[in-house]
């Protein structure tokens, strides 16, 4: 029970990170930039005051630069492709990218996939091209492609977690190393910037609830997890997600993004499940 709960509060972590975005974006009420800076500080501040009282480590003993970069990468070109992406859309390109990342990574291992595999590989493909594909109601494809970036860095930065002793000290870490990156890219675009009471709150919360207590919570549930249900569950957040956008920002979930979500929710769980008989 308490690893369905904690797998439970983080999906709904991810999934409320893409709704905080698109909406402070949305009304222009901060720059993503901005949103970015302020995300990963006030996500290291509260882990920090929180692995003082709990971590059994360190603060900046645990985590690495290398899971660090995958965060700051992740979380970068998450804000800026959400200027022009729905919530559903987003989250959809986002964990597709996130679940092709943990099976190329699992084939170039040396796994070898069977038909079934292959045939949901090849769903799974079909279903991002056929979203981000021009046409009247595809997604912009500069945003596109930035959300799929973040997908294979949050993508690297799960399997890298999987092995986590401390996850409260190992998300610390990471966050703190991810803040330098953050500020360094800010630094030439500091005159393009700009804040709002109402930005830098919708920040704070992604950085430090969905993002710093959500992350620790994954981290330790990845410890319970198999890396194939690891990857399932995740399947659950763009459907999340697309409620949350139709609840919170009257977003229109459109047929072609249902579409796209059955081939690539459906051809990627194929492959999962395969994977695991």
């Amino acid at each position: 029970m308490r690893i369905a709960l904690y797998t439970t509060l983080a999906l709904v972590a991810f999934a409320f990170n893409s709704i905080l975005c698109r909406l402070a974006l949305r009304s222009e009420a901060i720059d993503p930039a901005s949103f970015t800076s302020v995300r990963l500080i006030s996500g290291a501040v509260t882990l920090i005051t929180l692995s003082y009282f709990f971590s059994k480590g360190g603060n900046a003993k645990r985590g690495n630069w290398i899971s660090a970069f995958f965060l700051f990468a992740y979380a970068i070109c998450f804000s800026f492709a959400y200027i022009s992406l729905t919530a559903g859309t987003g989250a959809l390109i986002l964990f597709g990218c996130v679940q092709l990342t943990m099976i190329a990574t699992a084939l170039f291992r040396g796994e070898r996939p069977r038909i079934l595999e292959w045939i949901g590989l090849a769903a799974a493909l079909g279903g991002l091209v056929y979203l981000v594909f021009p046409g009247l109601s595809s997604p912009p494809p500069v945003s596109s492609a930035l959300m799929a970036a973040a997908g294979v860095a949050w993508g690297f930065y799960t399997l890298r977690g999987k092995g986590s002793g401390d996850p409260l000290a190992d998300t610390t870490g990471n966050f703190i190393r991810s803040v330098p990156m953050v500020i360094l890219i800010s630094i030439p675009i500091i005159s393009q910037m700009h804040l709002s009471s109402r930005g830098v709150l919708l920040a704070v919360l992604s950085g430090s609830v969905a993002s710093g207590i959500g992350y620790t919570i994954w981290y330790a549930a990845l410890k319970h997890l198999v890396a194939t249900r690891a990857a399932i569950v995740q399947l659950a957040v763009p459907v999340i997600a697309a409620i949350g956008g139709v609840l919170f920002l009257a977003e229109t979930a459109t047929m072609r993004l249902w579409i796209a979500g059955l081939l690539i929710l459906g051809g990627i769980a194929l492959t999962i499940f395969s994977k695991s008989k």
